[in-house]
């Protein structure tokens, strides 16, 4: 089975959007998403797919998920009504990238074994929400941490957290 990992930028009070778009601009955290993902399947539910600007992530093999399936072919990217479908899909991928929305997320969490989460250090308006994470089931593994410059308004860290090894009794 493909490495599932969680990746997100989300901001101290858990927004993750607003108005099916990201509430700022961080060139690093595009920059640092497209550098982790390219050359790996992500997973996204249909709004989060209908925001991204150009259609399909180029260089990645994009998953739909969907309980509305479009008639015909679609042009660069598949469709999935169920996570079987996913994990069919995705099965001979070395990672695969959960991408959003907050269903998405929740339907995955259990199953994903990284979460690269930016943390976007302020609050902002938002209708979209990243789920709580249990820190208690996770050790940050990396963290970089980054002052708001020229080009990025606001202070963020790049942190990757593993979960941990659960002993069976």
């Amino acid at each position: 089975m493909s490495k599932i990992s969680i990746i997100a930028a989300v901001a101290d009070n858990y927004a993750i959007g607003y108005l099916n778009k990201l509430p700022w601009h961080l060139p690093a955290d595009l920059k640092h998403f497209k550098e982790l993902t390219t050359g790996h399947a992500v997973v996204m539910g249909k709004r989060t797919f209908e925001s991204l600007p150009s259609g399909p992530l180029s260089n990645r093999k994009n998953i739909v998920l969907t309980s509305i399936m479009s008639e015909g072919v679609n042009e660069g990217y598949f469709e999935a009504d169920s996570l079987e479908d996913v994990f069919y899909l995705t099965e001979k991928e070395e990672k695969v990238f959960i991408i959003g929305g907050t269903s998405v997320y929740k339907q995955t969490f259990d199953k994903a074994s990284t979460l690269y989460i930016t943390w976007v250090h302020s609050k902002f308006a938002a209708d979209t929400f990243f789920p709580e994470i249990n820190f208690e089931e996770w050790n940050e593994v990396s963290r970089e941490d980054y002052s708001a410059d020229e080009k990025n308004p606001f202070p963020y860290s790049f942190s990757i957290y593993e979960r941990k090894k659960t002993i069976k009794k």
